[in-house]
């Protein structure tokens, strides 16, 4: 199982982008009961994740109308929020380097 840190990050999310509400919340219970153990194993449950650098990872979040920007730690089973929003807003970011203001 995984710890989502930030969660309340998901909370305020949800009520910025309220048409992103389900797929947020489905995409949390996903998660915190999963058992990833790398990288390659999410990638062959959620095809079209990115890994983007710093543990960083990309989810395409309701048909890829929104982007879920994650730190993914492994090994101690935590994922941290870094950034939601839109498909645009996300080519206007520095994935690398963006952190959660909430």
């Amino acid at each position: 199982m995984f710890n989502i840190i930030t969660r309340r990050a998901l909370l305020e999310y949800s009520k910025k982008y309220p048409t992103a509400k389900t797929a947020l919340f489905e995409w949390y219970h996903e998660l915190v009961i999963s058992d990833f153990k790398s990288f390659n194993a999410l990638k062959k449950v959620y095809g079209n994740v990115s890994l983007v650098g710093d543990e960083r990872v990309v989810f395409n979040i309701k048909g890829n109308k929104f982007r879920l920007v994650v730190r993914l730690i492994f090994e101690f089973k935590t994922i941290q929020i870094k950034w939601f929003g839109t498909h645009s807003e996300y080519d206007k970011i520095d994935v690398t380097t963006v952190q959660n203001k909430k």
